[in-house]
């Protein structure tokens, strides 16, 4: 069996392992690359996954950094079936339309840029057509119910307990007489979570590929979460001020509406304060929870079966439209406002974090993993300022980071359903987390249990044969292209040399124009200093 590490490679996003066995070559996930300018370039090199030549697709659940490539291997050729639970299925619909919908009107207002600027035209990386294409292919499997995607290939889809229909994935592969097991994790998720039953324990398996998003560090308790959730409504409404949280549209939303009628119940979730789902994927995606009972863990059916559903608040408002966003900034008193995006880089939390990130009465509170780069994880980071829509804006709302809502197991969750296997497994390989987190957790791995740990590298290759040695086929120029620092540095100290040298002319010119030309170069200064300070 070879691997190859498409995504999600000392990286946390763009998860897509493509397999080839038995004459066979079939995709695990296919996720879109989020981060910085370099990662999402990996998002258009779509000809390195050969879409034509994928027989079939298993998805581990809806997240897009899972799911959100699937309409552009479909565009490039794609039209085999897409396996993924009936939650997923029916979430991944209403997630790859929205993504598409974010696509075409990116490269929209990037083409009116460039049309100003002779500037040269982009596509989308996707269409909404092809999101609806991609919607016929979604074939919706049980969890424990074993299936044959090909022969020979055995597939069984367990409860992975991240989000709403979220699995980790069994691969049985038979050659010779002899079985080999490789086991996705998927995103593991935490026992005892809102809303989600818990993961299932693990079996043998000779090959493991396990999220390592949290390795390093553990979560908060559930009471601890609502703590911190109360204490920023409190400080808040004290001051007259909002409660901003960025949340991701799907479960982390819910999770946040469930906490709100658990403090309400409490007594700590004031009946005159408004609470606003600003986010019409979340709204969607909400009636898709509701469609779903069976699969929320029984805490959740229980208040269900008493006529209290914690998906409902009497003081909750959905806004579907632009105008009904907007009149939220408009109306004075305190509210709490849950928006996406959940790293505050795109959606309509920008708008609300421009209102009131400068406000010290108000509060924000990020309830997920913020990716390197985003502007959540400079406000998580302690950035005084931050740019948004090319406006800077004071950081002087109190910022919380509550990880305890995190849908992502900690370091010793992880290692506690390590511990559930009943075999030993040859190999453990780390994927979809932080390089640096992931020489932690593999560390710890290797200590309490004593297993073989690699991590891969974007696009590496690997055959997988159990009792023998991995090889790496990689081309590190494709995984990590080296950045050439004397180069930036000398061009930098070549431009600077040249500024100067102009100065002379720029002194004749009339006031005004040197004053502009003054302003610019403020600007670029002020930019190094950010710069340095990230360094």
């Amino acid at each position: 069996m070879k691997i190859t590490f498409m995504g999600a490679a000392r990286t946390v996003s763009g998860s897509c392992y493509i397999l080839e066995c038995g004459g066979k070559r079939f995709a695990v996930d296919c996720g879109m690359h989020q981060g910085n300018r370099e990662i999402e370039k990996r998002n258009r090199n779509i000809d390195d996954y050969n879409p034509k030549k994928i027989d079939f697709i298993l998805i581990t659940h809806a997240h897009i950094d899972h799911s959100g490539l699937l309409p552009a291997l479909v565009a490039k050729g794609y039209k085999n079936p897409i396996y993924c639970t009936a939650p997923t299925r029916d979430l991944m619909e209403i997630m790859l339309l929205d993504s598409a919908h974010i696509q075409e009107m990116e490269a929209e207002w990037s083409n009116r840029k460039q049309s100003r600027t002779g500037g040269a035209m982009v596509k989308p990386l996707y269409t909404i057509a092809d999101a609806e294409n991609t919607v016929p292919l979604l074939a919706t499997v049980e969890y424990s119910k074993t299936f044959e995607p090909a022969p020979g290939i055995r597939v069984t889809y367990k409860d992975a307990g991240h989000i709403l229909g979220s699995a980790f994935i069994e691969i049985d592969y038979e050659q010779d007489g002899k079985v080999t097991k490789a086991v996705f994790s998927g995103d593991l998720g935490r026992p005892e979570q809102l809303i989600v039953k818990d993961p299932v324990d693990m079996e043998h398996a000779d090959y493991l590929f396990l999220e390592s998003t949290y390795g390093n560090r553990n979560h908060v308790d559930e009471k601890g979460s609502l703590d911190e959730l109360a204490e920023a409504i409190a400080y808040s409404y004290g001051n007259g001020e909002k409660v901003v949280i960025p949340a991701f549209a799907v479960e982390r939303s819910q999770q946040i509406i469930y906490s709100l009628f658990l403090l309400r119940k409490q007594g700590k979730l004031p009946e005159d304060m408004p609470v606003y789902l600003d986010s019409p994927l979340a709204i969607r995606a909400t009636e898709i929870f509701r469609k779903h009972p069976e699969y929320f863990d029984e805490a959740t059916q229980e208040l269900i079966r008493n006529g209290e559903n914690p998906l409902d608040l009497p003081n909750l408002h959905f806004t579907e439209s632009r105008e009904q966003s907007q009149a939220i900034n408009e109306t004075h008193g305190p509210a709490i406002v849950i928006s996406a995006s959940g790293m505050a880089n795109a959606g309509r939390i920008k708008h609300h974090l421009r209102h009131n990130l400068w406000r010290p009465g108000a509060s924000v509170i990020f309830v997920g993993w913020q990716g390197v780069g985003t502007p959540g994880r400079k406000i998580v980071n302690g950035a005084k300022k931050i740019t948004i829509f090319g406006e800077e804006v004071l950081v002087k709302a109190k910022v919380f980071t509550i990880n305890g809502f995190s849908g992502h197991a900690g370091r010793d969750e992880l290692l506690d359903w390590l511990g559930t296997m009943q075999g030993r497994p040859t190999k453990i390989l780390l994927v979809h987390g932080e390089a640096e987190v992931q020489q932690e957790f593999a560390k710890l791995i290797q200590e309490r249990f004593g297993f073989d740990v690699h991590i891969p590298e974007y696009q590496e290759v690997l055959e997988l044969e159990p009792g023998k040695e991995l090889e790496p086929v990689v081309d590190m120029e494709v995984a990590r292209p080296r950045v050439d620092w004397d180069f930036l540095l000398a061009d930098s100290e070549n431009l600077y040399d040249e500024l100067k040298r102009r100065v002379v002319d720029v002194e004749r010119r009339p006031w005004v124009d040197q004053a502009e030309l003054r302003d610019k170069l403020l600007d670029i200064n002020r930019q190094i200093v950010e710069l340095v300070s990230e360094m």
